[in-house]
């Protein structure tokens, strides 16, 4: 016989576990503080106190919410951001040059969970140590295999961009590559931008480096980007939400005329955050217009991508060690 729980229950009981979990997340923290200068040790520490913070009605979760996800611990969210707060809290006034060899040695290993929190380190690293950083965010992009973990990097490389805007240069290279995830951090990386930083976030230059972007990946045929570049599209119009209607206007045109499922399915996903009138009309040009799972991409990044088979747009250059 099957018995199922209340989800209210399930919640309250979540919160139960957080708070009863809090204290020892912020002390992991401040403990790691402590192993800065030995990036063995200080891997070892946060993978012993995450194990003990685990839990398995989480990690079943995560399962559900991510089918196919790498190894993790089951920690909950709220707790791995305590154990950064901790961390951040007794180091607020260090320097962060080692910190690049911690993070390097958290990329390889195993939990997710500890990359997850490098990705913390790494919101500082790029304003200090920027080169080297990037270096770490690219193999980041490059080991990332879900949704959770790409989201989660959208945060650094938005900042790192907001802090350089040249490297907006390195999400061009990304809408090109074969990975559906790199793909992906493109949208997620446009998509949280607005709210890294309310005042640069939202300067009309991040709709336009922004909606090129997403001109040139939507018809993409893969449902976890075409999810990214929606969710950028509704977070575009807190930017410049005469332009993001612009484009999803032309867009729409485009969808009807060539009956592309791909490219209408991101834009109907925008519409409950768009201009009234224009939703209306738009969903009218696009009624009867349903992605199919066997249709191919019809995106401009892809139509390029393989143009990389021939070698005609040259090979990538692996990145060197860090010093």
């Amino acid at each position: 016989m099957t018995t199922s729980v209340a989800p209210a229950r399930i919640t309250a009981d979540a919160e139960i576990l957080v708070d009863d979990r809090r204290a020892q997340a912020e002390g992991l923290g401040r403990r790691l503080a402590d192993d800065l200068n030995d990036p063995d040790a200080f891997a070892e520490t946060l993978r012993d106190g995450l194990a003990a913070l685990s839990d398995p009605a989480y990690l079943a979760g995560q399962r559900r919410v991510a089918p196919g996800i790498g190894d993790l611990h089951g920690v909950r969210w709220p707790l791995i951001e305590a154990v950064k707060r901790g961390f951040r809290d007794a180091t607020k006034r260090e320097r962060t040059s080692s910190w690049l060899f911690a993070a390097d040695r958290l990329l390889r290993e195993p939990k997710l969970e500890a990359r997850w929190f490098a990705f913390g380190l790494f919101e500082r690293l790029v304003a200090d140590e920027p080169e080297r950083t990037w270096q770490l965010l690219r193999r980041a992009s490059r080991g990332a295999a879900d949704w959770i973990t790409v989201d989660s990097l959208a945060h650094p490389v938005g900042k790192g961009i907001l802090n350089e805007p040249y490297r907006w240069a390195e999400l061009e290279q990304l809408v090109y590559s074969p990975s559906r995830w790199e793909r992906r951090l493109v949208g997620s990386t446009i998509a949280t931008i607005p709210f890294i930083d309310h005042r640069r976030g939202r300067d009309p230059d991040v709709a336009r480096h922004g909606l090129g972007l997403i001109g040139e990946l939507i018809g993409d045929d893969q449902a976890d980007v075409q999810k990214a570049l929606a969710w950028a599209l509704r977070s575009l119009t807190l930017v410049d939400r005469d332009a993001t209607t612009a484009f999803l206007v032309e867009e729409a045109i485009r969808a009807a005329e060539t009956q592309d499922g791909h490219r209408a399915w991101v834009i109907r996903d925008v519409l409950p955050k768009s201009d009234v009138g224009a939703a209306a009309r738009i969903r009218e040009q696009l009624d009867g217009i349903r992605r199919r799972s066997d249709a191919p991409a019809t995106s401009r990044a892809a139509e390029t991508a393989g143009r990389f088979d021939d070698g005609r747009l040259g090979k990538p250059v692996p990145e060197p060690p860090l010093s």
